[in-house]
Parts: structure tokens; sequence; C-alpha cells
């Protein structure tokens, strides 16, 4: 923000901020912690179960429930996304929103409450999308109210966007490097300090209302509370292939996000989506939802049974991404940043069968934990905010920041070399097309 001359203004300013951490932060809390409570409601409405840490996934619930709670809800937020996106002011991008374009009210506040809707009937997309979208349409009306000019503007909406994420995830570091990192661009001390404010005002106040609890049970790695150095040997290994994947994950979230249905399509291609989900949840309930049970399932994964797990473990590879990737096609909103642990987790367990034949003093769930934030980093292009993300959620101890830390290094930087490769051959087929075409 522009510093400006005088007593009087530099305290003005200093109010301004104060209340943009203080007030905005606290409001951005409270919606987070009520579409928590939002997401458990529609939970027990639907499936007649709430997710946690010990119970991650509909085991319990018939299996036609899970059909008919994920069917009927996308029938429903088809209709209402068709009649959003045709009949009135389309909500757009965080991103376009930091930008400037206006968000309007009413229908932001529609389509929020239509992405936790579907993630809590059951549909495989995330659900961080929606807490950080209503963040920025508070930043901006906050940012009338006092007059922002358009530099201020684009903090302030970065910033309560990325509180929104905090506070939903109880993620006041990674929120704040999400704003750093993704939306801003900008390490300056008064954007830092703002994001990281924010983040924790919003993080603290949803607490307050929905509970603080440990998103991800860690029971598994049982005492191995420090990491070995054969653990950052295999993040080297779980950077590389995490890397590759992420890289591709990314492309194809990309993909599905620009191929969506732009008319009545999203009517039938939306259920057609849920009912494939219903049917693969008869045998993989950990598919449904944001992915948070998928990753659970690795993260207490243990070497004795690979014989029963591996072939689960490669079928919930498989079937999350995919089924990610197609709802997204048919026409919903939501994320795919817990999709993208949920798959760096399972990936990274994987590999970890493989490892402790070699080092039997690492666990399955250390080697989960590296692949989740080496995947998610890759994915997102964040390594920030995909290692603190990880670790506020699953609250290892600090010194496996260590593996983690070499697994997002080398994943960024494999997955940056191939997105980066693949751009430049996409652009070199482009100029041989018209080349040919000339």
């Amino acid at each position: 923000m522009e510093q400006k001359n005088g007593n009087d203004s530099g305290l003005k300013r200093l109010g301004v901020i104060a209340a943009v951490i203080f007030l905005l932060g606290a409001v951005v809390g409270v919606s987070s912690g009520l579409l928590g409570l939002m997401l458990s409601g529609v939970e027990r409405l639907m499936l007649g179960y709430v997710e946690n840490p010990q119970d991650p996934s509909p085991y319990q619930v018939a299996a036609w429930r899970r059909i008919a709670s994920i069917v009927g809800g996308s029938i429903f937020a088809a209709v209402v996304w068709w009649l959003l996106r045709t009949k009135t002011t389309k909500v757009p991008s965080v991103k376009k929103a930091v930008a400037g374009e206006r968000m309007p009210v009413w229908q932001t506040t529609v389509h929020v409450l239509l992405q936790i809707f579907i993630v809590g009937a059951g549909s495989s997309v995330g659900r961080e999308v929606a807490p950080r979208e209503f963040g920025a349409m508070l930043g901006q009306r906050f940012s009338g109210l006092v007059h922002l000019d358009e530099r201020d503007q684009k903090i302030v909406v970065a910033c309560a966007a990325a509180a929104g994420l905090a506070g939903v995830y109880d993620a006041p570091l990674a929120g704040a490097f999400f704003a750093i990192e993704i939306l801003l661009a900008d390490v300056s001390i008064e954007t830092v300090g703002i994001a990281l404010g924010t983040s924790v005002v919003s993080a603290y106040v949803a607490s307050m209302i929905r509970g603080r609890d440990t998103f991800y049970g860690m029971a598994a790695m049982g005492k191995a509370v420090v990491p070995t150095w054969s653990l950052s040997l295999f993040a080297v290994l779980a950077g590389i292939i995490c890397g590759m994947a992420g890289a591709m994950f990314r492309k194809g979230s990309q993909w599905a996000e620009g191929n969506k249905p732009k008319g009545a399509g999203i009517l039938w291609m939306m259920p057609l989506a849920a009912l494939a989900t219903g049917v693969v949840a008869i045998w993989l309930p950990q598919i449904m939802g944001n992915g948070r049970s998928v990753a659970q399932y690795a993260f207490a994964c243990v070497a004795g049974k690979a014989g029963s797990l591996i072939p689960v473990l490669l079928a919930l590879l498989v079937a999350k991404a995919v089924l990610t990737l197609g709802t997204i096609r048919a026409g919903a909103s939501g994320g795919v940043l817990q999709p993208g642990i949920s798959l760096g987790a399972t990936l990274g367990a994987l590999l970890g069968f493989a490892w402790v034949l070699v080092s039997p003093h690492d666990t399955i769930t250390a080697c989960a934990l590296v692949g989740a934030t080496a995947l998610l980093a890759a994915s997102q292009q964040a390594p920030l905010m995909a290692m603190c993300l990880v670790m506020e959620l699953t609250r290892a101890p600090i010194a496996f920041f260590i593996p983690v830390g070499i697994g997002v290094v080398v994943s960024a930087l494999v997955s940056k070399t191939f997105l980066d490769a693949l751009k430049r051959r996409v652009s070199s087929a482009e100029r041989k097309t018209r080349r040919s075409v000339v």
C-alpha cells in the first residue's frame, strides 16, 4: 500500500489496517465457521453421519443412500447453477475478484452454499473454494465502505479470500501463504502482515464456532516423532514422482474447468457424474466428498498389511482423480486442493510400501505425509502454502518439516520444468499449425 505523509494519515492508515485484520478477519472467520457447520449439517441430513478423523467416510451408510444422496444433491445443484449461470450475473473466480471484477452478493452467496451442499451430499470435489469466494466478496464490500484505492483493494480482497481458507481449515500459515504466493505474489512487510493477521484472526474465530480438532489423525505414525535420515532420501524420490503426477493433475483440472458445459448440458452431466461416483462408492465409500477420507485411509496404512491395502490404494488413486475431474468437467464448482492432498497421500503410501522394504525404520504414514505435501505443491504451484497446509492439518511434529520441505522443493522444481516444457511444446505446435494454414 502507498505510503502517505503526515502523522494523521499514518494513524488513519494504521486504523484501516487494524480494521482489516481484526474486523474483516473476524467476519470472514464467522462465515468460515458457519460454512463448516453447514457441511456437517448436510452430511447428517443426506447421509446420516458426520465426517471426523475416526470415521472419515460413510462406511456404515447403506449403498442406496449414498447413491440417492449424491445424485439427488447433484440434480438440485445442477438446476440452481444452470439458472445462476444463464439467467443472472455470473460469479467471477477469486483471482478475477482480486483483479477488480465485482462479485454480486446474493449470487455469490448461493454459489458458495451450493458448493458446500454438494460436498456434504458426497460429490468428489474440494470445499475450500467456497470460503475463499465468500471472503473475497466480503473483502470487496469492506474496501468500498472505507474507500480504498485499486491497489489497496486488491490486497484486502486477496487477504480476505485467504482468510476464508485459513478459517475453514484452521490453517493460518497456509492462508497467509495462499495470499502471498498465489493471489498477490507480493512479499512486502505490510502485505505479509495483513495476510497473516487476517488469517490468524479468521482461524481463531472459526474454531470458536465449529470447534477445534485435528483434521487428519496420524496415530499410525506411532512414536516416530523424529524423522530418519532415510526419509529425506525417500522425499527426493517422492518429490520426482509426485511432481510429475501433480503437474498432470493440474493440467487435468485446468482442462476440466475450461470445458464445463455452458448451457443446459449441466442438467444431465452433473447427475451422470454423481451417479458414477455413487456406483463406485458402493465398493469405495472413501471417494465421496472432498478427499478427507481417502487421505485418512492412506495416513492410517501400516507396513504389515501390504497385500490387502495396496489394491485399495491403487483403486482410490485412480477413482479419486477421475471422479474429481469428471465432476468438475460436468459443471460443478469446487476445489481441487483437498483432492490433491488425498492423491498425494495415496501415492506417497504406495511408494512407502516399497520404501519400507529398504528402510524398515520409516513408516507408511510418514511417506504418505511427504507425498501429500509434494503433490499438492506441484498441483498448486505453491510450495510454501502446500507445506504449511498439510503440516497444519495433520499437526505432524515440526521436525518433519525437513523431509517434507525436501519433497516439496524437488516436486515444485520437477513440476515447473515439466509444465514449462509442455507449454513450449504446445506453443511450437500452434506456430507450426499457423504456418501450415498460411
